[in-house]
Parts: C-alpha cells; sequence; structure tokens
C-alpha cells in the first residue's frame, strides 16, 4: 500500500510496479480501479444488473432480465486461475475513499487467507467456494491528506504491508531536483548551472507547512505538480500553475483556520524570500491566464 501527500506519485509507482511483476502479459493482466463513496461489492466483485431484452419466447422488445455480472476483482482472478503460470496485478487508487468493508465483504477473509476458500455472496461458485489465487496481486493507494474519508480500518491494514511516499523522505525527497537536472542535460543546458527554482520553491512550500503544522506529516505537496508541461511550457508557465494547482490546493488544506493564503503562499513572495527572479520581468500578478 503506497501511501502520503498529494503530488508524491503513489499511483504512478503503482502502476509502475504492477507492470513491472506482469512483464511482457502487462497490457492485459494489469486493472486499475478507483474507489468512491458509491463504490460497492457489487461493482468490484460481482453483482446483478439488469438487461433489457427480457421478454419470453425470443422477444427482445420491452422485458427486463437479470444477470450475475463479474466485476473486475471477479474477472481478474478468474483469469489468474486459468493462467496459474502468469502474474495479474489489481491496483486500487484511492482505496481509503470506499467503504472497504462494503466493497469487500467476505474477500476480507481471502487477503489474508490465500490457500483457503469461501463461498460467494450469489453462490456463483456452484458450492465449490472461491478463492483469491495465489498469482494476483494487489496494490492499493492512500492520499493522505484527503479529510472526507476515514483512515482505513485496522483489519484491512493488517492484510496489507504499508510503503509512505513523502516529500521529506527518500525516495521521494530529492526527486524533483533530480528530474531537472536530467531535463537541462537533454536539453542541451550544463548540468552544473541548472534552473533549480522549482525545487527551491517547493521546498519552501513545505517548510511553511511544517512550521505551521509541527507534528503532522499528513499535508505537504509533491514534486509531481512541478513535473508536468503546464510546469514550465510557455511565458507565464510557473505563474499559471500556482494559480490553478498549487493556492487552491494549499486554500484546501487551511480552509476555515484563518490563513491568508495568498499572502503566505504567494509566488512573487516566495520567490522574494529565495532570492529567486522573474524569468522576463514576470510575476504572478502580472499574469492574465
Amino acid at each position: 500500500m503506497f501511501h502520503g501527500p498529494p503530488g508524491t506519485g503513489k499511483t504512478y509507482t503503482a502502476l509502475a510496479l504492477a507492470r513491472h511483476l506482469a512483464g511482457a502479459s502487462s497490457a492485459t493482466n494489469v486493472r486499475l480501479v478507483q474507489f468512491h463513496p458509491a463504490y460497492a461489492y457489487e461493482d468490484f466483485f460481482e453483482g446483478i444488473r439488469p438487461r433489457l431484452g427480457g421478454g419470453q419466447d425470443g422477444d427482445t422488445g420491452g422485458g427486463l432480465a437479470y444477470d450475475l455480472v463479474r466485476g473486475p476483482l471477479r474477472k481478474l482472478a478468474d483469469e489468474a486461475e486459468r493462467r496459474p503460470a502468469e502474474v495479474f496485478v489489481l491496483v486500487i487508487d484511492e482505496i481509503n475513499r470506499g467503504h472497504l468493508a462494503k466493497i469487500f465483504g467476505e474477500l476480507y477473509f481471502l487477503l489474508e487467507y490465500r490457500n483457503e476458500r469461501v463461498h460467494l455472496l450469489y453462490g456463483s461458485d456452484d458450492g465449490r467456494g472461491f478463492r483469491l489465487p495465489p498469482n494476483l496481486y494487489i496494490l492499493g493507494t492512500m492520499n493522505t491528506v484527503d479529510r472526507s474519508v476515514a483512515y482505513m480500518d485496522a483489519a484491512m491494514r493488517r492484510r496489507f504491508s504499508f510503503m509512505e511516499l513523502h516529500p521529506d523522505t527518500p525516495p521521494v525527497a530529492g526527486v524533483l531536483d533530480s528530474w531537472l537536472r536530467r531535463r537541462a542535460e537533454e536539453q542541451g543546458e550544463d548540468p552544473a548551472a541548472y534552473d533549480d527554482s522549482h525545487a527551491r520553491l517547493l521546498d519552501e512550500i513545505n517548510r511553511l507547512l511544517a512550521d505551521g503544522s509541527p507534528g503532522d506529516r499528513s499535508f505537504r505537496v509533491g514534486p509531481s505538480y512541478f513535473m508536468q508541461d503546464l510546469a514550465h511550457t510557455g511565458d507565464g508557465a510557473l505563474e499559471r500553475l500556482w494559480k490553478t494547482q498549487i493556492i487552491p490546493l494549499l486554500t484546501e488544506h487551511h480552509w476555515g483556520d484563518g490563513t491568508d493564503v495568498e499572502f503566505t503562499y504567494g509566488l512573487d513572495k516566495l520567490r522574494e524570500q529565495l532570492g529567486i527572479l522573474p524569468p522576463s520581468g514576470e510575476t504572478a500578478d502580472s499574469e492574465d491566464s
């Protein structure tokens, strides 16, 4: 389970690991789903779904039929049973946004006891029992700053191994600096004189956040915000990123605590504090778009 603040590469890392594990079959053997508050067992594993065309004697005009439809986990598990020599990986993004007991149902047991079988809610195991094959792996991501959801319960925590991705610690710490250096080299620039202003600005944001909430690691800003074209392409690129992503993100974090986000984290102010000159005389306040 990869967990940490936004922008730390949790989903990217989970997918990269999944494709590595699946190898040459990653195009068909890796599946991503995203949990949300309305997601249920019937969406994730299997459930009854209506279908038009349930009339008698071949009448497809107006009736309804009800089918037992397999969800992404059931489909992947069935394929893994049929092809035991291959690796299958299910990536669950934002796993803590779903009601886990409701979504997993009896599968909670199987996450821990892979050699056991359970009888399924809808009886589709035909009395033989169902298991999660040993060649099926499940990876998850958790955004620890999402205050709209409860943290994962103890039963689910026991069934996963956890790895934090945090801007203050490796492997995330220093990623942006390394990425900027490599980008400069690819563009034919002197790697010893590359522009590290984006990395310095990110460090300053996180320093201010740490000073404002000592002991709380749940909210920092990850480097991926500064590793996208929006931050580097065209005039006023960083200013646009600041207005459309950084300031809204920090505004939500400080909602209701009285912090003047524009004053505290304004791009012009942070540049001045760090001695960074804006390119071509541009400022965040002068950018219209």
